[in-house]
């Protein structure tokens, strides 16, 4: 079986081949047969009636400084595209969220993987509001005072953006921290979303577990250790990822959550664990398959492809 594969992404030819999982799932796609296409999404287009990407075949190769090989960019239909991947990273804005709307319009005869309606209405800080049994205690708020309230509660908190990624924005406010006004200050003048506050879990400093799964399955984990001085423990800010292998507690959180994203389409996702705490639910542009391939063996992105393939046949 050959299937037509499209890739929304940030540029290919910009990516670190060692680390990046679209370019892994690109990779696999392309070593079972598959035929490639890339586009960005500036160049995704709705088109009286039909959803549309200026997107360019691509031949891949594991070879850095000349990892991609381009044939020439042209308008394509998505209707007759197999599968198409939303991979482009965060910021989960709205030129995200409509993104998200266009390939609804070609779901599910084109398999967009992830389902772009629970992308868009599954936010990862805001999915594991459903599971307030397994997360540390959590508040969503913009009003100052409010937020006063649950740092004085809890002491040592974190504050981040509700739609960041990579760790950009994360702040620690321990109990003698005096900078809650201010940056609540800067957050607001930014955006009119609120925040997400969570009380600070100490075993992060013993890493950040970030565990792959696929169809609702978990297929190992990676951990992620912050670097000396550091709360964040994202690979993008200078986390050391290292291999860790699923606790009790762990399965028992991938076994609550695992039916939910299968039923709704959420084929690769990476979910994050501090000590015995859920913290994000990842569905946008989940990464770690090639560290997880390269600490465990487990060939992640063979496993993806196998759940597609079988979607496309069934």
């Amino acid at each position: 079986m050959v299937l037509r594969v499209a890739f929304q992404m940030d540029p290919i030819e910009a990516v670190d081949i060692d680390a990046d999982s679209s370019f892994r799932i690109a990779l696999e796609a392309q070593a079972r047969g598959h035929e490639l296409f890339v586009y960005t999404p500036d160049k995704l287009v709705f088109r009286e009636g039909r959803v549309m990407a200026l997107a360019r075949p691509v031949t891949l190769q594991k070879v850095k400084g000349a990892h991609v090989t381009f044939g020439p960019e042209d308008m394509i239909d998505l209707a007759g595209i197999d599968v198409v991947w939303l991979r482009q990273d965060p910021p989960f804005d709205m030129g995200y969220i409509t993104s998200t709307h266009l390939l609804d319009m070609v779901h599910p005869a084109t398999l967009v993987v992830n389902d772009p309606f629970w992308v868009r209405n599954y936010p990862e800080k805001l999915l594991v509001l459903q599971f307030p049994d397994l997360t540390p205690p959590t508040m969503i708020a913009r009003d100052l005072a409010t937020i006063r309230d649950f740092k004085a509660e809890h002491g040592d908190v974190i504050l981040k953006p509700l739609y960041g990624n990579g760790g950009a924005g994360v702040f620690r406010l321990d109990p003698n921290d005096r900078n809650l006004a201010s940056l609540h200050e800067l957050f607001t003048g930014i955006n009119r979303e609120p925040l997400i506050v969570q009380k600070y879990l100490p075993a992060v400093s013993k890493g950040d577990k970030r565990i792959i799964l696929v169809d609702g399955k978990p297929i190992g984990a990676i951990n992620r250790v912050p670097a000396a001085g550091e709360t964040r423990s994202n690979m993008h800010v200078g986390g050391r990822p290292e291999p860790v292998t699923l606790t009790a507690r762990d399965q028992d959180i991938c076994a609550a959550i695992g039916p939910l994203l299968r039923e709704k389409g959420q084929i690769f996702v990476g979910i994050d664990v501090i000590g015995d705490y859920l913290t994000e639910i990842n569905l946008t542009s989940p990464t770690g398959l090639q560290e997880l391939e390269r600490f465990d063996g487990v060939n992640g992105a063979e496993l993806i492809w196998q759940a597609i393939e079988s979607r496309r046949t069934s």
